[in-house]
């Protein structure tokens, strides 16, 4: 068994983790609405017809923060068709996915379902069929508390109270041709400028992200983003970056190795972003929005195929990805490369939320269950709080046809100094063998491993489903923690967590975790 090593230091952090890191997206694709968040009739709907067993996994994964309506979706979207009485709104063809859209949920349903799951409501702009004109609108609908146009209508619509929405999408992936309105950086940068500042006119309180290039295989990459940048720096406060993970030729070791390009894209952003700064002798730092990630491979082709023979559905299957083991590891290895950049990335969305591409499934008129992506991305919201910690990983490696040395341990800890709460996340790539851990934690005299949680399956191919739920679950360990040496052994191709803190006096040198949710 080979040996990894981490030493964690409580003084050297990495940033604060701000709660929205652990934010996600609902955007009008596939089922993500329609059959996911809202099926009026459903056995557990409310009186809105939001199906509760959806919403209770929502607060069970604690998502503070969630994106809104798109996605490509919002580029041919008028948010005008999704408010006022249900019977009178248009049905529309959604361009994007090849389907009918309904608007039967529009801005004020979705800010009644974000309170009820506990989350911010981040909203998107149309800025590829759309402009200054509706952006302004929309902002004084949601945000004014009336006497205007819009506000009032707002209050004809039965919502007197304002949504009050601070954070704002300035569009979405304008830099690419798959894209309603695409258009050059320039043409994006003066738009996006221009729509910040009539949007910030309207109300001075609200925050905003600008668009950043698709992904980084982008032949534009990062020069796209420099050149928005050059419009925009000082009238917004995020820029975008979007991934997703793929597995298309089934070579697991490289598979699991995309959180090194993920750590890459966002190094090569903020380096942008510093220039852009450096040029302009700016003293404001540009902070990060991680608002699209995750694993999507498995459907992409069976997608296409269903659009072309049956396309203008309402609410089509798309992207409903039956995610393996393999895939939650990697997901939890993402989730490691966004704490590891805490210091910038403030603000990451979990792409999607329900059904399309999502840690929640459900079957129309039926049941909801957990994917094997829930359980690392609830890991880390519940316990991943605080500080991010500088962790010095030392660790045998492997080559792979994309990467010349990834480790086989990717690892980060958080440390919670208001509750005395240390955690370490760490992912074991080995395919062959356990991994033996060992930390250096003296810099926490007296702590003690408080909780053990391993995610692992003989089977890496593994999925969970309706049938069988709990097929790929997480369940307890153990871990040694005597004079601040840590020792655990971290099976094969698994995902674990281990939680430390203060000792009580009747605490042992061992503990037996015990995993709070066997679902």
């Amino acid at each position: 068994m080979q040996t990894a090593r981490v030493v964690l230091d409580r003084d050297f952090r990495i940033g604060e983790i701000d709660p929205r890191l652990y934010g996600s997206f609902v955007e009008h694709l596939g089922r993500c609405v329609y059959g996911g968040i809202f099926e009026p009739g459903h056995p557990v709907a409310d009186e809105m017809g939001f199906r509760q067993d959806v919403l209770d996994l929502v607060r069970e994964l604690g998502v503070p923060f969630v994106r809104y309506p798109g996605g490509n979706f919002v580029s041919g979207y008028d948010w005008r068709d999704g408010v006022g009485p249900v019977e009178e709104r248009p049905r529309r063809l959604d361009l994007a996915w090849m389907s009918t859209e309904t608007n039967a949920v529009g801005t004020n349903e979705f800010a009644a379902w974000a309170a009820r799951a506990g989350a911010e409501v981040n909203l998107a702009v149309n800025l590829g069929t759309a402009g200054i004109d509706e952006a302004r609108a929309l902002v004084e609908y949601c945000n004014h508390p009336g006497g205007t146009y819009w506000s009032d209508l707002r209050h004809s619509h039965g919502v007197p109270e304002p949504h009050g929405i601070r954070t704002w999408c300035l569009g979405n992936e304008m830099d690419a041709l798959w894209q309603l309105g695409h258009k050059t950086a320039d043409e994006y940068g003066r738009l996006a400028c221009q729509t910040a500042i009539a949007m910030t006119w309207v109300d001075p309180a609200i925050e905003l992200v600008a668009c950043g290039s698709s992904h980084a295989r982008m032949p534009t990459f990062p020069r796209w983003e420099a050149s928005v940048l050059d419009h925009v720096y000082e009238y917004v406060d995020y820029l975008s970056l979007h991934t997703y993970a793929r597995n298309l030729d089934d070579d697991l070791g490289t598979f699991l190795a995309q959180s090194l390009a993920m750590d890459a894209q966002i190094e090569t952003v903020a380096a942008t972003c510093d220039f852009v700064k450096a040029k302009k002798r700016s003293r404001k730092r540009m902070m990060l929005a991680f608002d699209e990630w995750n694993v999507w491979h498995h459907t992409r082709d069976a997608d296409k195929a269903l659009l072309r023979e049956a396309p203008w559905r309402v609410a089509p299957p798309l992207c409903e990805e039956p995610y393996t083991l393999e895939d939650a590891l990697v997901v939890g290895c993402m989730v490691i490369s966004l704490l590891k950049h805490a210091d910038r990335v403030k603000i990451a969305c979990l792409a999607q939320l329900v059904n399309a591409i999502a840690p929640i499934s459900t079957r129309t008129g039926g049941g909801a269950w957990r994917q094997t992506t829930f359980f690392p991305f609830l890991h880390a919201s519940r316990y991943g709080r605080g500080a991010a910690l500088d962790v010095q990983v030392s660790s045998p490696c492997y080559a792979d046809s994309e990467f010349d040395a990834v480790p086989l341990l990717e690892a980060t800890a958080t440390y919670d100094e208001e509750r005395e709460a240390l955690t370490i996340f760490a992912v074991n790539r080995g395919q062959e063998d356990a991994l033996r851990l060992e930390g250096d934690i003296r810099a926490f005299p007296g702590y003690k491993v408080v909780e053990r949680l391993v995610l692992r399956h003989e089977n890496p191919k593994a999925v969970n489903t309706l049938a069988r739920p709990a097929e790929v679950a997480p369940h307890g360990g153990d871990a040694g923690c005597q004079d601040g040496a840590l020792t655990a052994t971290l099976p094969r191709l698994s995902w674990n967590v281990i939680r430390l803190g203060g000792a009580p006096a009747h605490a042992t040198e061992r503990t037996h975790g015990r995993a709070e949710h066997p679902h």
